[in-house]
């Protein structure tokens, strides 16, 4: 049992996932700080010096921090729109890696093709309406 979650741990797509959660951790509390200490400062100039922080209203004994609240929804907002960039230059690399790289047909694939163009050549000889090659994948 050690031993199966030994490499269980140790494939790469797990140690891949906890660097991401690691990762994502820092730069989420990085998000954070550069919200509560630069962007909503900048804001608060914009509308009149209001601190989104200290922001809460009390309904009976019930306080509603709606500015941490409002820290929070810009904070998701960041993270969400870096993620969604990274992912957009992640996917432009492997799609341009896979066009690069040209894909020879396999040995199977030869035999196949041949096999059809010369049944396409025997029923032309027949009299079939059938016009030439075709190039079609298999």
């Amino acid at each position: 049992m050690i031993k199966e979650f030994r490499e269980f741990i140790s494939r790469g797509n797990v140690m891949d996932l906890a660097v991401g959660v690691i990762i994502g951790g820092a730069f989420t509390s990085i998000v954070k700080s550069l919200v509560s200490n630069l962007i909503n400062p900048l804001i608060g100039i914009f509308v009149g010096g209001i601190d989104f922080s200290d922001w809460s209203f009390k309904f009976q004994d019930a306080t509603f921090k709606v500015g941490s609240f409002i820290n929070s929804i810009i904070s998701f907002i960041i993270v969400a729109f870096v993620v969604f960039i990274l992912v957009k230059i992640v996917n432009r690399i492997t799609r341009k890696k896979v066009d690069d790289d040209e894909v020879e047909p396999d040995q199977s694939e030869i035999y196949l093709k041949e096999i059809r163009d010369l049944l396409a050549n025997s029923t032309i000889k027949e009299g079939s309406d059938y016009s030439g090659k075709s190039d079609k994948q298999i």
